[in-house]
């Protein structure tokens, strides 16, 4: 091994204890036997400062960047009319509590609707994915509802659901909006999903069922044990989009007379004639959502490092 100047060898190593090689220069040795060389000391320092700097230049281009774009913004014609219309501190301050009120309806319906969602759309993509001229029609049938309900633009789904279905006064059948959002909602984004988690299992190299087989396990032991697991892992990302898309729909069962976060916004405007409440209800959503975001790019950065290293995904 060769040593820099300034380092030492571990204890034993060269017949001395935690030495340097200059003659009669012998330094007291770390406790572990190590001492980083000056040189090494030197990069780390240097590293450190670029960091600093780095730091401090983007903070200063931020900071230049957002005061010109206030700048800009507070002097464009028609701003003062704009910022009393939108961003009104008197209306923002009776319509926050009102929102968030709204808001846990939107809450619920996410993670109401989002079980409901996985759970139809792994059984959809499940039979699509079924061998044998006996399951035919049952592929047949799950491939007409994904085509069908991604076809279907959601707005009018909702509208056939919402308002189309208490129309019909069907005995039994429930009226409330918040169920029959529900329902719409579950319905159009099970289509979406089921296909997700046909992705993924048609991802899985059929040896692994192929193995499974040899081993003894029936198809569906080596659906639920071999393929599905890996099909999941690998779809997680875009099964998180669905959901953080999801979570933005969930303000559309306002149609129905519902009221959630938008419909709150929207009950002051038409009171009030001022739209910032619809501003402030945006910008709920906004912040509910980019935790979600960052998770899902959290999770895709790391299934990725994995991948590129090897590793079991």
């Amino acid at each position: 091994m060769t040593l820099t100047k300034g380092e030492s060898t571990p204890d034993g190593a060269d017949g001395t204890s935690g030495s340097t090689g200059g003659a009669g220069d012998a330094v007291p040795a770390a406790d572990d036997g190590y001492v980083p060389s000056a040189r090494r000391l030197e990069r780390e320092r240097h590293r450190r400062a670029r960091a600093r700097r780095a730091t401090s230049v983007a903070a200063l281009s931020t900071l230049v960047t957002a005061v010109v774009l206030y700048l800009v913004v507070v002097n464009a014609p028609g701003w003062p009319r704009t910022e009393e219309t939108f961003f009104s501190a008197h209306y923002a301050r009776e319509a926050l509590p009102k929102v968030l009120e709204g808001l846990w309806l939107n809450v619920r319906l996410l993670l109401v609707c989002g079980v409901a969602v996985l759970v139809l759309g792994m059984l959809i993509a499940v039979a699509r994915t079924l061998r044998g001229p006996v399951f035919f029609p049952l592929r047949v049938l799950a491939a007409a509802y994904t085509d069908f309900f991604r076809g279907l633009p959601l707005i009018i789904n909702l509208m056939i659901v919402v308002l189309g279905v208490p129309a019909l006064r069907l005995q039994g059948v429930t009226v409330d909006p918040v169920l029959l959002g529900g329902t719409a909602l579950t319905l159009t984004y099970s289509a979406y999903v089921a296909e997700v988690f046909r992705a993924g299992i048609e991802s899985i190299h059929p040896s692994q069922r192929a193995a499974a087989r040899s081993l003894g396990l029936t198809n569906r032991q080596a659906l639920r044990h071999v393929v599905l697991p890996q099909a999941v892992r690998r779809q997680v990302p875009p099964l998180l989009n669905d959901l953080v898309s999801l979570q933005k729909d969930t303000g559309l069962v306002s149609i129905g007379g519902a009221v959630d976060a938008v419909r709150a916004a929207d009950i002051i405007v038409g009171r009030s004639l001022n739209y910032t409440p619809y501003i402030v209800a945006g910008l709920v959503f906004v912040a509910l959502t980019i935790p979600m975001t960052r998770f899902t790019d959290w999770v895709t950065a790391r299934m990725d490092r994995k991948r590129a290293q090897g590793g079991s995904i």
